[in-house]
């Protein structure tokens, strides 16, 4: 049976900003109720008071959906250092059956150079590396007999040392690409490991990228 509190929770549900917004307390729920009234009154085929719907937000607001998004706010409190690196190249080979050995090679000579930057990911039918743009001959070298599917230049990481706890707190990481899809941030690249958690993005885009981040630490 469809009732104004199922209603509006099935309509927050689908505005991810919208739920993190009431989490946070930054919405007059009166001026939202009215706002959501009509189609809420839609789906229920019939008359809703806009102070029934406050009251439904006012629940909704107090669940554990909106205590989880606190844990988050108060785990990215706790962020620990953030570095940029920029003038990166993107690298996209095909994966094959030396593609392994091709990158350790390459890993064994560039490793006594501490300045450059370098980091890979692999999925079923790619490999990435993406590394410093004064490494475009190594590459080339070293990969020559791979397939290179796709190369993006004028790249920059952003990586961020997060508290050991945000392995035991879901959606951390949703709430960090949702504050950096809001402000049109574009992504090329996720790596990460347990406690570290890089975003690789347009250079254009980096310094916007990274006041997000660092403004996490104020929410």
């Amino acid at each position: 049976m469809k009732t104004i509190s199922s209603e509006v929770l099935a309509y927050i549900n689908k505005k991810p900003f919208l739920l993190s917004a009431l989490s946070q307390g930054i919405i007059n729920l009166t001026s939202l109720a009215r706002q959501i009234q009509p189609e809420i009154e839609t789906t229920l085929k019939k008359s809703a008071k806009s102070g029934a719907i406050v009251m439904a937000l006012k629940r909704i607001s107090d669940n554990e959906e909106f205590l989880a998004t606190h844990k988050i706010i108060k785990v990215l409190k706790n962020i620990g250092d953030i570095t940029v690196r920029s003038s990166l190249t993107d690298y996209c080979y095909k994966v094959s059956d030396t593609i392994l050995l091709t990158q350790a090679q390459f890993l064994n000579q560039i490793k006594a150079d501490s300045t450059v930057f370098y980091t890979s990911s692999r999925g079923v039918t790619e490999s990435n590396i993406i590394v410093s743009n004064n490494l475009k001959n190594d590459v080339a070298s070293f990969f020559e007999n791979e397939e290179c599917l796709s190369i993006e230049e004028e790249l920059s990481a952003i990586t961020m040392k997060l508290p050991t706890e945000n392995v035991k707190v879901s959606g951390i990481y949703y709430f960090i690409f949702q504050r950096l899809s809001w402000e049109g941030v574009n992504i090329r690249e996720v790596i990460s490991t347990s406690n570290e958690f890089t975003i690789v993005t347009d250079e254009a885009s980096v310094d916007t990228a990274f006041g997000v981040i660092k403004n996490l630490k104020s929410l």
